[in-house]
C-alpha cells in the first residue's frame, strides 16, 4: 500500500491535488492494486501511476490482470476471479477455462491498443498514448500470440526444464535435495515459513504454485513466455520463452504477509495454513475492497468445515457472500443464450479519480529533459533489478517534497548475507548521491524496502 509511504508529506494535506506516483520495474501491478483496493480508508485523493518497464510483456500481463481485476460481478463472481488471478499470476500450467479466459481478453486488448476510443470505453483509467508506435505494434502482436489457441506454439514445461537444467548444472540429477536445500536454507529464514516445504518444491517441480481447487492444469500460460535477444554465432536472434523465477517463488508477492493475522497460527510448532490460503484470502480481500469499499469479513467457519474443505479440494476461506450468488444468479437468468456470463462484453468496475500511464520502455533517464514531467512525481518506486537508473536524472522529475522506495536485495536468494548488505549500503549511496535524504540505520537482513525522503534544495 504505497499511501502509508506518502503520510507526513506536505502535499498529503492538499484534498485536490493529484498524487503522481512513478513505478520503475515493478513487475506487476500489486502494488498499484493494493493502494487503489485500499484507498477509501484515507482521505479522497486523485490517482496517478506512471508505470515504466524493461520489456512489453510486463505491460502485457499489466493489462490482463487490471482488466481481471476489475470485472463486474456480471461477468465474474470474486471466488472465480481470485482463483483466475492467481493461477494466471504463479502457474506455468493453467486450467483450459483460464487459457480461454486469456484468448477472449487477447482480442479485447488488441482493440484497445489499435484504438484509443476502445481503450477510453473499456478501461477508462489506461493511458497508452504515451507508448512508442513500434511499442504498441509489439504489445498487438504479444495479444495475437496469447490469442492463438494452439499449445505447441509454447512448450512451457520443457521451458522450464531447460531453465532448472541451466541453473542447477550437475546438481540437476538430485534436484529434490537442491530444492530442500534453497528452502531451508535460503527461503524459510526471510519471514517466509508459511511457505510450505511441498508448496516450494512442487513449484520447482512442476512451475505450478496455486491450485486452489482439484482442477486439471495442463495448458501452457502464455502470458508467461518472453522474448530474449541471444548470441547465435555471432548473430544477434530473438527467443521465445520462459526467462522469469525459477528460485524464489510466486508465493512472495501476496501468500506470506496478511492483515488477518490467523492465517498464522501454529499447532504442535507447524503452520495450519498454507501459503495458498494467505494468497487466497488477500486477493479475495483485494477484489472485495475494490468492489464493495469496505474490508472483507470472511464468514465464520463451523468447527466440521475441515472435511468439507478436504471434500472440495482446498477451495478454502471463501464461501461467496449472498448478496454475490444472488447477483451471479440474476445474472444468468438474464443470459438465457448461454450459460457462460464472460460471453457478455467486457466492462470494467468504475475507478474515480484512477488514472494509469504506460511509459516507454527504459525512458527514465529521458524525464527530466521534457517539461511535462519537470517537477511531477511525489513519490518513485524502483525495484532492485533498476536501481541503477536512480541517479541525479531523478531529482528534477520529483516534487520539492517527495518519497523514493528502493526494494531491497532479500529475495534475492542467490545472493549471500554479506552481498545483501552490501546491496543495501550501495543503494543508500546512489539515493543520498542523487539528493535524498539519509534513511538512518536500515538491517539489510530483515528489511523489504528502504524508504526514502527527498526534499529539493532551496534556491
Amino acid at each position: 500500500n504505497l499511501i502509508t509511504a506518502l503520510t507526513g508529506l506536505n502535499i498529503e494535506e492538499k484534498d485536490d491535488e493529484e498524487m503522481r506516483i512513478l513505478l520503475v520495474g515493478a513487475g506487476d501491478l500489486r502494488h498499484v492494486l493494493t493502494t487503489l483496493a485500499r484507498s477509501y480508508r484515507y482521505r479522497k485523493k486523485k490517482f496517478h501511476f506512471y508505470i515504466l518497464e524493461n520489456a512489453l510483456e510486463l505491460y502485457a500481463r499489466d493489462m490482463l490482470f487490471l482488466s481481471l481485476s476489475l470485472e463486474t460481478p456480471k461477468r465474474m463472481g470474486l471466488q472465480e476471479k481470485t482463483e483466475m488471478f492467481l493461477e494466471l499470476f504463479g502457474n506455468l500450467t493453467i486450467r483450459k477455462q483460464s487459457c480461454e479466459y486469456v484468448e477472449k481478453m487477447a482480442n479485447e486488448f488488441i482493440k484497445m491498443v489499435t484504438d484509443f476510443d476502445i481503450l477510453h470505453q473499456k478501461l477508462p483509467m489506461l493511458d497508452l498514448s504515451q507508448l512508442k508506435f513500434k511499442e504498441r505494434d509489439f504489445l498487438e502482436g504479444i495479444f495475437k500470440f496469447w490469442r492463438n489457441p494452439s499449445i505447441e506454439i509454447f512448450d512451457a514445461v520443457k521451458h522450464w526444464d531447460m531453465r532448472q537444467r541451466q541453473y542447477l548444472g550437475p546438481r540437476y540429477d538430485c534436484r529434490m535435495n537442491a530444492y530442500d536445500w534453497d528452502y531451508h536454507m535460503k527461503l524459510v529464514n526471510k519471514e517466509a515459513e508459511i511457505i510450505h516445504k511441498h508448496e516450494y518444491k512442487t513449484w520447482r517441480s512442476t512451475g505450478i504454485a496455486f491450485e486452489p481447487r482439484e482442477a486439471t492444469y495442463d495448458v501452457p500460460n502464455k502470458t508467461l513466455a518472453s522474448g530474449v535477444v541471444v548470441n547465435q554465432g555471432g548473430e544477434k536472434v530473438s527467443r521465445r520463452g520462459y526467462w522469469g523465477d525459477i528460485v524464489a517463488s510466486p508465493f512472495l508477492a501476496f501468500g506470506i504477509q496478511s492483515e488477518d493475522k490467523s492465517f498464522f497460527k501454529k499447532s504442535n510448532n507447524m503452520y495450519t495454513k498454507l501459503s495458498l490460503n494467505v494468497a487466497e484470502f488477500n486477493i479475495l480481500s483485494l477484489f472485495h475492497e475494490l468492489t464493495h469499499k469496505e474490508k472483507y469479513v470472511p464468514p465464520k467457519v463451523e468447527e466440521k468445515s475441515s472435511e468439507k474443505k478436504e471434500k472440495e479440494g482446498g477451495a478454502t476461506i471463501t464461501e461467496i457472500t449472498e448478496e454475490e450468488e444472488n447477483q451471479e444468479e440474476e445474472c444468468l437468468k438474464q443470459d438465457d443464450v448461454s450459460s457462460n456470463p464472460l460471453e457478455l462484453p467486457y466492462e470494467s468496475l468504475p475507478l474515480e479519480d484512477v488514472k494509469i500511464t504506460f511509459l516507454p520502455l527504459n525512458c527514465l533517464p529521458d524525464l527530466q529533459r521534457k517539461s511535462k514531467y519537470q517537477n511531477t512525481f511525489h513519490m518513485v518506486y524502483f525495484a532492485n533489478s533498476l536501481v541503477h537508473l536512480l541517479t541525479s536524472d531523478v531529482a528534477p522529475i520529483l516534487t520539492d517534497t517527495a518519497v523514493v522506495i528502493i526494494e531491497t536485495a532479500r529475495y534475492m536468494l542467490e545472493l549471500k548475507d554479506d552481498q545483501e548488505v552490501e546491496f543495501v549500503n550501495k543503494v543508500i549511496g546512489l539515493a543520498k548521491a542523487a539528493g535524498c535524504q539519509d534513511p538512518g540505520k536500515i538491517d539489510a537482513k530483515t528489511s523489504n524496502f528502504i524508504t526514502f525522503r527527498y526534499q529539493r534544495p532551496s534556491s
